[in-house]
């Protein structure tokens, strides 16, 4: 028998709200973890993300707040990324619908007068990333002393992105008695750690195979040599509008976000098609992200700083322009499309350098990514020398990696030195050219003096 959100024993308006959301079934996540959140026990969640897990513990968290009562918080989430926190909060919202609940969404990039006005009016929930909390905590604008909930997303790229200690920080300075909530796509060292000072006795919930891909996404990997093949290869595949109508181009830095960006600006039209990266102004990257969420534009351009929290359905293809350094990241790009009961293609590209990493993101996943060629009608560029280049001086700081003692094919100092003996040389050479034969006024070569012996 299929499991139904009224099992959970919602109240009504929830119900009613999960039903508006066009939740029909709960996912995998949701069935494993309500039942012991709504018991008061403390979770600790591993799940991959686009498995449903933000209304894993919105909801009974929802159903134990009730309806809003005093002026502080009684419930804080902390996320790594203002975009995940948007998110969360743009869920609450949806579930909240028939309920007095109050939220306030706290994150940096943008001046915090409007938040700390929030703040003052009274609140229930607290959706932050872990800067901002803190700033407005010592500040002396949140009262943390009713807190009932905490709760901590994306665990995993918190620690990534060296948030330990003021995680430790917020663990300091929130009551005892609460109920703790964690959630994570893997199970590093620095999550079990954390987990241990967090966790008291945790219900531990894990969702298919750590790190793994949802089954919705079909993988496929194509070898480009160069990044004007890629482009390439990129324009073949967009020749099929219907099929690649909904997409999203992962970057590893912003200089190449922006070169896929102008390209497909040029093709497309700038109404079809967004950037974001770190360089992007935050109200440009929230009106980005909610025109590629509309539907409005076709193309979003990416580097990772949106790879986590960017719920958006119907993402037809998730492309990866580069292969990203950090593995985890692959899972994470990727499960932007074939998220919850949706299906979605996820494509990468990798050059010689990148195949690295290919490696380290099998091994993760547990499974190999299957190889396509690339198509006949593709034009496979020359590799420019510079490019050329970096790839081998990539290739060989790897293979130093894995072997201290590797000397190495490729070294940067020597390759300049050889380059300026050549110079010199040929310099040389033209010098001893013009000294051999020097011309006369008339334009006619001189003959060398012969001098007797004296």
């Amino acid at each position: 028998m299929q499991a139904s959100f009224e099992d959970f024993k919602f109240n009504k308006q929830i119900l009613n709200a999960i039903t508006e959301a066009g939740y029909e079934v709960p996912t995998e996540i949701q069935q494993k973890a309500i039942t012991p959140i709504l018991a008061g026990q403390d979770v600790m969640g591993i799940a991959q993300t686009g498995t449903g897990k933000t209304a894993a513990f919105v909801l009974p968290m929802l159903m134990k707040l009730k309806y809003a009562q005093g002026t502080d918080p009684r419930a804080l989430i902390i996320t790594p990324t203002r975009e995940l926190a948007m998110q969360i909060d743009e869920n609450i919202k949806q579930f909240t619908t028939y309920l007095d609940i109050r939220t306030v969404l706290l994150f940096g990039g943008l001046g915090p007068k409007t938040q700390k006005e929030q703040l003052e009016k009274g609140c229930d929930i607290i959706v932050a990333t872990p800067g901002r909390f803190l700033e407005l905590y010592l500040e002396g604008h949140i009262n943390t002393k009713s807190l009932k909930f905490l709760v901590m997303d994306e665990a995993d790229k918190m620690m990534d992105m060296g948030f330990i200690s003021k995680i430790h920080r917020i663990l300091e300075i929130v009551p005892r008695k609460r109920q703790n909530l964690l959630f994570s796509a893997t199970m590093s060292e620095l999550v079990r750690k954390i987990a241990g000072d967090f966790l008291a006795f945790p219900t531990v919930i894990e969702v298919s195979e750590q790190a793994t891909p949802a089954s919705t996404v079909t993988q496929v990997l194509y070898h480009v040599p160069n990044l004007k093949t890629k482009i390439n290869l990129l324009q073949h595949l967009f020749k099929n509008d219907e099929i690649f109508h909904r997409v999203i181009i992962f970057c590893k830095t912003k200089e190449v976000a922006d070169n896929v960006y102008g390209f497909v600006e040029r093709k497309y039209g700038p109404e079809n098609v967004r950037v974001i990266h770190a360089n992007k102004g935050q109200n440009t990257r929230i009106n980005s992200i909610n025109a590629f969420k509309s539907g409005e534009i076709r193309f979003l351009v990416a580097t990772d700083v949106a790879a986590r929290g960017l719920d958006v359905s119907n993402v037809s293809h998730v492309i990866n322009f580069d292969v990203p350094i950090i593995i985890e990241d692959y899972v994470h790009r990727i499960g932007r499309t074939g998220r919850a009961f949706s299906t979605g293609d996820a494509i990468t590209f990798a050059n010689e350098s990148e195949l690295y990493y290919i490696a380290k993101i099998e091994k993760l996943i547990r499974q190999s990514i299957p190889v396509a060629e690339v198509p006949e009608e593709v034009f496979v560029e020359k590799t420019p020398f510079e490019e050329r280049q970096a790839i081998a001086r990539e290739i060989d700081n790897q293979k130093k990696k894995d072997n201290p003692d590797y000397q190495g094919a490729f070294h940067e100092k020597k390759h300049a030195a050889k380059i300026e003996e050549t110079r010199r040389i040929n310099a040389k050479k033209k010098a001893g050219k013009a000294r051999r034969a020097p011309i006369g006024k008339d334009g006619v070569k001189k003959k060398g003096k012969k001098f007797k012996n004296s």
